[in-house]
């Protein structure tokens, strides 16, 4: 099945809301859209922005900042804004997360010697356990996720500057998520692909507490009659339309693969059709959803020259 979004319209302002956990590289950021262009605002109290929105239509693409030390900041009220802004006609709007891992935040909040805004009398581990969880749902709604555990500033600046360049030449970012129809399909999808026609690899015990990663579960899917065909198909399909919608000027591209359980074919699916787009040199990022869920690991960022 394929679901085309909302015709683009090329009056719509384009809108980024920067957000994750304190320490995970927001303020670096938020510097390197300013100096791409857009127009920063940064920790203005979550009330206000309603207002802000509805007179800021029009104008260079703007930049939020939000993190818990916002002002009224609510988890509540930050998915509230996500979803208005989903379905607003004046904004593209793209929530960014930036995510690090618990010992790499507790690292450098003992190397500035910084209190955690949510433990300012504890530990900075304290805090950081509380922020993690309070905003599981927010991580759960973002478009893009960028894990900066390993990135130095400079390696940071690069990756925003591939995301979110406003330069016209810029390849459009492909984000690629297997969820399982058991939960519904993700919000924003452009394109969802149902692959539960597909041999199940959940019915061979050696590959059940495999998941479609792993080599031997890929090599079993492609050995269905119908795989090849349908594949090929999907890719042909999907480089045929991202130079189309490159120049209606859209720039990120969401493609789903839904299978029952979310771990084998879903997940098969999106790790082979990454390394094909990357081999086009197209701009690709992946997500699993309910591995996501089951596990406390990361998702995880193919580049563009990923084989």
């Amino acid at each position: 099945m394929i679901t085309g979004e909302q015709d683009i319209n090329p009056h719509q302002r384009r809108l980024v809301l920067v957000t994750g956990p304190s320490g995970a590289g927001r303020s670096t950021a938020i510097n390197v859209l300013e100096d791409l262009g857009y127009e920063v605002i940064d920790n203005i109290p979550l009330s206000i922005l309603p207002q802000l929105l509805d007179v800021s239509t029009q104008g260079r693409p703007l930049a939020l900042g939000l993190d818990v030390r916002n002002r009224d900041f609510s988890t509540n009220a930050l998915i509230e804004l996500i979803d208005q802004l989903g379905q607003s006609p004046d904004y593209d709007a793209t929530v960014l997360y930036l995510d690090c891992s618990a010992e790499v935040l507790s690292r450098r909040y003992s190397e500035t010697r910084r209190r955690h805004p949510l433990a300012p009398a504890e530990t900075a581990q304290q805090g950081i356990a509380r922020e993690s969880d309070l905003l599981v749902p927010i991580r759960a709604r973002a478009d893009i996720i960028v894990e900066t555990s390993d990135m130095s500033p400079h390696e940071l600046r690069d990756e925003m500057e591939r995301w979110f360049s406003t330069e016209d030449h810029v390849a459009m970012a492909v984000s690629l998520q297997s969820f399982s129809y058991k939960r519904g399909m993700p919000r924003g999808l452009d394109m969802v692909f149902d692959v539960r026609f597909l041999t199940n690899p959940y019915w061979d015990v050696s590959l059940r507490a495999l998941n479609g990663q792993d080599i031997d579960v890929q090599t079993y899917i492609r050995k269905d009659a119908r795989y090849e065909a349908f594949f090929q198909q999907v890719l042909d399909l999907t480089l045929l339309l991202l130079p189309a919608y490159t120049d209606e000027g859209k720039r990120h591209l969401a493609i789903g693969f839904g299978c029952t359980g979310g771990q084998h074919r879903s997940v098969a699916l999106v790790e082979i059709m990454s390394r094909a787009l990357a081999q086009h040199d197209w701009q690709v990022s992946i997500r699993h959803r309910e591995m996501e869920r089951r596990q406390s690991g990361q998702p995880r960022m193919a580049s563009r020259t990923e084989a």
